[in-house]
């Protein structure tokens, strides 16, 4: 996915503006979990997520989304990795 159609699709589904979030080369984040819903695209290196047991790899141009509370663990790639990230509360607001 190109950067251009993860921010059109941020849009779309009322996320906020990304973030980037730069990783160490072969950092790792044990069994952890966010409490807002995170939707993501790798511009550099690699990212492992495992959920439930499922190892899955991200690399450059891959985007990847998390659940709110979802129990999962990271592992950054032998060059680490770097990625824009957009997190929104599961909460919503009445108007």
């Amino acid at each position: 996915m190109k950067p251009e159609a993860f921010l059109e699709k941020l849009a779309k589904e009322e996320f906020p503006a990304p973030v980037l979030v730069e990783r160490e080369v072969g950092g790792f984040l044990d069994l952890h979990s966010h409490a807002c819903e995170v939707h993501a695209l790798v511009i550099e290196g690699q990212i492992d997520i495992t959920i439930d047991g499922i190892k899955t790899a991200y690399l450059a141009g891959d985007a990847f989304h998390l659940l709110p509370n979802q129990i999962h663990t990271e592992n950054y790639g032998a060059k680490g990795v770097k990625y824009l990230a957009s997190r929104k509360s599961s909460t919503t607001q009445e108007e």
